[in-house]
């Protein structure tokens, strides 16, 4: 029996690693967001540790000048909150880009792999075909072959 020899093998290897390293890539983007997202977070927690402050200053005795700092660490953590959420949505449009990459290599991949089912169908189909020619030319030899020894056996009588 003849070897299957899928030849466009090459160019399905080159798919599966594409498909893998657009899998790395989406996983790296999804943990760029998470690690964004971490960064929220945090900023947050530092902006209410400073609102929580502020309402103590203004409860003890009145310190213009430690009120007016928390109110602009304040101001600038909404600064920083704003701009971690411009990153958070970079970040996010990143992993929609690697998510939107790799299901376009998944179907390709997924395409090729089809094709070379198909390829090996038709090799099968073949080698059957093959294989029972070679049979019946087999019978028919050996078909041959007693015909004509039956026919000597007549022949001597």
């Amino acid at each position: 029996m003849a070897v299957f020899r899928y030849k466009m093998q090459g160019i399905l290897d080159i798919k599966e690693k594409l498909e893998d390293r657009a899998k790395q890539e989406f996983a790296e983007a999804n943990m760029r967001l998470d690690a964004e997202k971490k960064k929220l977070d945090e900023l947050q927690a530092r902006k209410f540790y400073y609102m929580q402050e502020g309402v103590k200053l203004r409860m003890e005795l009145i310190d213009v000048r430690k009120i007016r700092e928390n109110k602009m660490a304040v101001l600038k953590m909404d600064e920083y909150i704003a701009d971690q959420m411009k990153e958070i949505a970079r970040a996010a449009k990143a992993v929609e880009k690697a998510r939107a990459a790799l299901q376009e290599l998944m179907q390709e991949r997924k395409a090729h792999e089809k094709l070379k089912e198909n390829a090996f169908e038709e090799f099968m189909k073949d080698e059957l075909a093959a294989e029972s020619k070679e049979i019946d030319q087999l019978t028919s030899y050996t078909y041959g072959q007693k015909l004509m020894e039956g026919q000597e056996q007549h022949a001597r009588r």
